[in-house]
């Protein structure tokens, strides 16, 4: 028994190391009670709508690849980083208070040619410094590849989702149409510039959230049987068909042998959202969200 109880202390001690939060790990509740009876917290659900839409800008800022498939036989295998500037006037609620100019995303994907010039792929990345991971998965046609005189064309569908984020379900769907044009440099030697439209579609939802947590469990029974939801809330939803990102990306690859590098450059237009006035909270005004730059580069092989 008293091996058992010493055991059970070693389990409480790595399951409570592992609770520990990291800087960049998300505090979705920071944005305020958007029911506070003073008013105080109008703009929180809008604040929370932005903040949906910029980081759904940042976890899919990357393509990393051509329009033409890797063939219906070949695979292609890259790690791969994107460096993904927030901006500032945004607010991304970290557990640091200042939050991150920039954040890198390494990641690893994985992609499978297909016959009909079809392809599939994965991608598996991790948010510097938190807890976060992000997964995608995606399919591509080729409507036009490998002609001489013509340029490749591609339509790429992909689902992108933010796992380990307490309280947030945040999910980006794209649709991204892809032109390039592969170039023979000598040998299996080859350079690839291509660009495009990207257009994510963002829905983001959360827990319930206690906006005083501090509380003691007394504190929240009384007559009231609904007294213990007081100071808890949902922020609004948001959905996938009022919120899109318009994302135009360029980029070029370069493969030798089996080698392949690869650099981009995207840019992402994350729209506006509907603000309650400062002078009239009644009111609402359109605030211009800001544009979402990113550098990402990729490292594989392709065979």
């Amino acid at each position: 028994m008293r091996t058992f109880s010493r055991w059970l202390a070693l389990a409480a001690c790595v399951s409570g190391a592992t609770a520990y939060a990291d800087d960049n790990d998300l505090r979705i509740s920071d944005f305020g009670d958007p029911n506070a009876a003073d008013g105080s917290n109008a703009a929180a659900n809008a604040n929370f709508r932005a903040f949906a839409r910029v980081m759904g800008a940042a976890i899919t800022s990357a393509n990393l690849m051509p329009p033409e498939t890797t063939g219906h036989s070949a695979w292609a295998i890259n790690a791969e980083l994107s460096v993904v500037s927030l901006p500032d006037s945004v607010r991304i609620p970290t557990e640091n208070v200042d939050q991150p100019s920039t954040v890198l995303i390494p990641s690893f994907h994985v992609r499978k040619g297909l016959p009909f010039s079809l392809e599939l792929g994965g991608r598996v990345g991790w948010v510097e410094k938190s807890s976060q991971v992000v997964a995608t998965g995606e399919v591509k046609w080729a409507v036009n590849e490998g002609f001489t005189w013509l340029p490749d064309v591609g339509v790429r569908g992909h689902v992108t989702k933010l796992f380990g984020a307490r309280d947030l379900s945040l999910t980006v769907m794209g649709l991204d149409i892809g032109v390039g044009k592969q170039f023979p440099l000598g040998g299996m030697v080859t350079l690839t510039p291509y660009g495009g439209l990207d257009l994510g579609f963002v829905g983001a939802t959360t827990s319930r959230l206690d906006f005083n947590p501090t509380r003691d469990y007394e504190d929240s029974l009384g007559d009231n049987s609904r007294e213990a939801l007081d100071g808890t809330a949902n922020y609004s939803k948001v959905s996938f068909g009022d919120n899109v990102n318009q994302r135009i990306y360029g980029g070029v690859r370069f493969i030798g042998g089996v080698l392949q590098l690869g650099a981009e450059l995207s840019l992402t237009r994350t729209g506006s959202v509907e603000t309650p006035r400062a002078d009239n909270p009644n009111a609402l005004e359109d605030r211009g969200l800001p544009a979402v730059f990113a550098f990402s580069t990729t490292l594989g092989l392709d065979f």
